[in-house]
């Protein structure tokens, strides 16, 4: 979807360190991105270099951007465009109107959201959802999925809702928040706390007895031999986080039903996190008469394991009569959902997601 669109975006991946510029047309970066260092904690010099990198683009490009889409994280009130008490950016505190902003420096829309919601738009619109249906349908299934949640692991546990190729969002701006959602081992703990680069961190910290300040690129390295450590515990440290997010998704997609995709710095340990996660959303939920259910409605596969992708593209529908007719109709026989790891990145999947979002509000 907009592959072939001609209006072009500037776009921008705010980050608490640097600020990277861009413009997309037809889903493709038309220039080479400026990159800005972000003076998060100056407001002042902050908001000049935003101004600076928008003009820059819009000064290379050969025709005329309809719109400024970016991610921005949160708290926020994305709607009306302001930004409030970010951690990474000090210099926001209190509120800054910045959408408002940029429309009065520039002449143009703008859209800001946050990162798990454009990350899980450009999934389901340009990434994960068609790659999996164009799959599905070379293995000759009739099943097609139009709901996606998206979900990021990094600094913070990030998620995104994309029901029938249309973003939720939701009356505040909260569709699809994950982070605050129940820890799996404590009810009174939000899921972030067990499924972040701090979770990790905290983890293998605490099998290891190390208390050097690895990061999470670290444990991993240790969990592969790559680097000396406790490998035990690294492994662990991700399989942990896998159980965390696992129970949070499950909890999720019983409301969304649709495929899972995967994404953010920590997503690069999949080999550890996925096995644990499909493991915890394949549960079961009792009834105090003894009754025993799935946790979920629908059989979960790991779709980054060769075997399990291979059964989910399977095709067990069946031809049942229709009473009294010489007709038959299709019956999917097996309810079936998939977990995977983004194939676009997670900054290509965000900046794709901010394009088509700008593009659905102007539309």
């Amino acid at each position: 979807m907009f592959s072939n669109d001609p209006r072009t975006v500037l776009t921008l991946d705010a980050g608490g360190t640097n600020f990277v510029f861009t413009a997309i047309r037809g889903n493709k970066e038309t220039i080479d991105p400026v990159v800005l260092p972000s003076h998060s904690d100056n407001l002042e010099v902050c908001l000049e270099t935003i101004i600076e990198g928008f003009s820059t683009i819009k000064k290379m490009l050969d025709d005329i951007p309809v719109a400024i889409s970016f991610a921005f994280p949160g708290p926020a009130d994305y709607e009306n465009g302001v930004i409030g008490n970010l951690p990474n950016f000090p210099a926001f505190r209190g509120g800054v109107a910045l959408g408002p902003y940029l429309k009065e420096k520039f002449g143009l829309p703008v859209f800001i959201n946050n990162d798990g919601n454009l990350f899980a738009y450009g999934e389901a619109l340009a990434g994960t959802l068609p790659e999996i249906n164009a799959e599905l349908k070379k293995a000759g299934s009739f099943r097609q999925y139009k709901n996606l949640l998206g979900i990021t692991l990094g600094t913070g546990f990030g998620g995104g809702v994309v029901i029938n190729n249309v973003l939720l969002t939701g009356d505040n701006g909260c569709g699809g928040d994950v982070w605050c959602s129940a820890n799996k081992y404590n009810n009174g703990l939000i899921s972030e706390e067990g499924a972040s680069i701090r979770a990790v961190k905290r983890v293998y910290r605490e099998l290891s007895g190390d208390d050097a300040e690895l990061t999470p690129k670290e444990i991993y390295d240790i969990a592969e031999s790559n680097r000396k450590g406790n490998r035990k515990a690294a492994i662990s440290a991700f399989e942990e986080l896998g159980r965390v997010a696992g129970f949070t998704v499950a909890e999720s997609l019983n409301v969304v039903d649709g495929i899972v995709v995967m994404g953010g710095g920590i997503a690069k340990a999949y080999k550890y996190i996925l096995p644990t996660m499909v493991n915890e959303m394949s549960g079961t939920r009792s009834m105090l008469s003894g009754n025993v259910f799935p946790r979920l409605q629908m059989k979960v596969y790991n779709l980054m394991s060769d075997t399990e992708k291979k059964a989910f593209l399977m095709d067990e529908s069946v031809w049942v009569s229709i009473p009294g007719l010489d007709k038959k109709v299709n019956y999917n026989t097996e309810k079936k959902t998939g977990v995977t790891v983004s194939s676009l990145g997670t900054s290509k999947a965000i900046a794709l997601g901010a394009y088509a979002y700008a593009l659905r509000m102007l539309d």
